[in-house]
């Protein structure tokens, strides 16, 4: 550290003031009569320089998942400032805003149990120029009747994948070792 023949407050001044360079400084220090090394010097100013080395700032673009998040949520539940930004997106990406408009139409006809309107979806899906989307209706055909009961129906299978991963969980905490009498008691008495 410095010794006593040195003022610290000088070398904070002289900080303040811009100067941030240790060798300036230590020469500056001994014009006033400092008798220690210039690798004091540098050593007392590094908490100086962690204290002064500028946070990066976030940037400025959104992240992937933010984007994916204000393109799939509602728009009402944007706020004003990510409505901005997603119009900005929108308005620089033409193929994002025709990836909303798909999405929108999806979840519409999700909300309102409209699967009679699956194939002209489809179709729509298909004609745009998104090659995931055209991957993503290719693969609504392979079960199609399934997707349109799933969209036209008002049933969920909700309680039951929850009693299935009720009973996996149960699986997984015997590692393995414990046999089907068990597992078998352990999900029927298991509230």
């Amino acid at each position: 550290m410095l010794d006593a023949g040195a003022n610290p407050f000088v070398v904070v001044v002289c900080w303040q003031e811009g100067c941030t360079d240790s060798g300036r400084l230590f020469r500056e220090l001994r014009e006033r009569g400092y008798r220690g090394s210039s690798r004091s010097v540098r050593r007392w100013l590094e908490p100086l320089r962690s204290a002064e080395t500028p946070t990066p700032k976030k940037s400025e673009a959104p992240t992937i998942r933010q984007v994916v998040g204000w393109l799939t949520r509602h728009p009402d539940n944007l706020s004003s400032g990510q409505e901005l930004r997603l119009k900005r997106i929108l308005a620089s990406c033409p193929e994002l805003a025709d990836l909303r408009q798909h999405i929108s139409d999806f979840a519409k006809m999700m909300k309102n149990l409209d699967g009679h309107l699956l194939p002209r979806w489809i179709k729509a899906a298909e004609g745009s120029e998104l090659p995931p989307l055209h991957s993503f209706a290719r693969n609504l055909h392979k079960d199609f009747d399934a997707v349109t009961a799933g969209l036209t129906m008002p049933y969920s299978s909700g309680m039951v994948e929850g009693h299935v991963n009720r009973v996996k969980f149960l699986k997984r905490q015997g590692y393995g070792r414990a046999g089907f009498e068990l597992l078998r008691r352990r999900v029927l008495l298991t509230p």
